[in-house]
């Protein structure tokens, strides 16, 4: 029975000191600081292009549950916008090789067929 008595004083007394310890006991300025959130280190670049490396090197922190939806939605927004442009380039591309190929052909001087020449 003693020995009961001195498991749940002890008990008693690791939970208080957990308690006072995650609450504050007194000393300090009061509980834990807040631990400030994982940001992401290498974000896409903003100066260039981004490159088939940007994207494979892209590492987002980790959340409670997953990851940082800021972050991810950031990237996909700039990864979106990147891939718009580049498609309306190349369409603008194509266009305009099938504009130089349709002048092309208009403007090429009819050759004589080989029975005139011989």
């Amino acid at each position: 029975m003693v020995m009961f008595l001195f498991l749940v004083g002890a008990l008693a007394v690791v939970v208080a000191a957990v308690t006072l310890a995650v609450v504050g006991g007194g000393e300090g300025d009061g509980p834990l600081p807040e631990a400030a959130p994982e940001r992401l280190h290498d974000p896409l670049p903003p100066d260039r292009p981004v490159s088939r490396a940007d994207v494979e090197n892209l590492r987002f922190p980790l959340a409670v549950r997953g990851y940082r939806m800021a972050d991810v939605d950031d990237a996909l927004s700039r990864l979106g916008a990147e891939l718009a442009e580049r498609e309306a380039r190349i369409a603008d591309l194509e266009s305009a090789l099938a504009g130089a190929r349709a002048a092309a052909s208009r403007t090429r001087p009819e050759q004589p067929g080989t029975e005139e020449q011989q």
